[in-house]
């Protein structure tokens, strides 16, 4: 039989997780996590890992498999999840990529081209100007140096900002003219689930789930990591506002607000993320007897052609 990864994607709050378990216990393999912000032990509460049980469940991995402190690129996270693949694969006929990072989803279909490294002075001084000047001071130098690559990113991820300016800075050279779009060759199938629950739906279970990371600890969290508040890694949803908080300019109500409202907006740019590619396959995370029988009959014409 050939080797399939089977990619479920979609916007946070979708019902990835419990879904991917559900297809990895039918399938009787194993997850890897894509999902930039659960591969650092240090944030937990924050980025909704999959519970202790659920973790026992079914083997994941890339879930809590860094530091906040270390260096994490995408480039690496390639090298990691391609040479995990080939383990799995030795067991596995199919293997299950699971979370909303599109562009580290990307990096496995398609790879990730080599880009040059920045020095520790470039990003300190980018990430003193976005302290001190915000977001849309990046967003400017960006749109201003290289208008082809301010196109097409995530103008409201400061690491993804930062890192391109990081290129431009250490190099002259805009971050655009590094990517040469040609994907790479992939020994293995690649099938593609998108959720996408209806939206009202998807936003009253944000709301709830920021709710219950409140309950669960999530201002505690943040307050312990308040001296790494500078790391890219931390400027996120769910952090980046309690730190607001925590500076004496948000309340702790318009702070939990504001969280939801940001990551309405995140779940909303993953989606439109997610549905340039036209080779992704939808579903409600609901519809799992339908996916299945989709998985199904999709691996078995696969292996049909293989076979051809």
């Amino acid at each position: 039989m050939s080797k399939t990864l089977i990619i479920i994607a979609g916007p946070t709050a979708s019902g990835k997780t419990a879904l991917a378990i559900q297809i990895a216990k039918q399938f009787k393999t194993e997850i890897i996590s894509a999902d930039s912000r659960q591969f650092y032990r240090e944030m937990n509460i924050g980025t909704a890992k999959p519970s202790k049980e659920e973790l026992d469940t079914i083997p994941h991995h890339l879930i809590d498999s860094h530091s906040i402190l270390d260096s994490f690129s995408v480039g690496d996270f390639e090298k990691e999840v391609i040479n995990l693949l080939k383990k799995l694969f030795k067991s596995h006929n199919q293997v299950l990529l699971v979370g909303g990072s599109g562009l580290f989803i990307n990096a496995i279909c398609n790879g990730f081209d080599v880009l040059p490294v920045a020095t520790e002075d470039i990003r300190s001084g980018l990430n003193k100007l976005l302290a001190e000047k915000g977001i849309a001071y990046l967003q400017e130098k960006l749109k201003k140096v290289d208008p082809k690559y301010y196109e097409e990113v995530d103008i409201n991820n400061p690491q993804r900002l930062i890192r391109a300016l990081e290129v431009f800075e250490s190099t002259g050279n805009p971050f655009s003219s590094y990517r040469t779009n040609t994907p790479k060759y992939r020994d293995f199938n690649i099938i593609k689930l998108g959720i996408n629950p209806i939206r009202e739906k998807l936003y009253e279970r944000i709301n709830l789930r920021v709710d219950k990371m409140v309950e669960r600890g999530l201002f505690e969290e943040v307050k312990e990591l308040i001296n790494y508040r500078h790391l890219n890694t931390l400027n996120t949803v769910g952090y980046s506002e309690i730190f607001e908080y925590l500076d004496g300019n948000l309340s702790k109500d318009a702070a939990i607000d504001k969280i939801k409202q940001n990551t309405r907006r995140f779940a909303k740019r993953q989606l439109t993320w997610f549905k340039k590619s036209e080779d992704i396959n939808w579903f409600d995370s609901l519809e799992l007897s339908t996916i299945l029988d989709f998985l199904d009959a999709t691996i078995a014409r696969l292996n049909a052609d293989q076979k051809n």
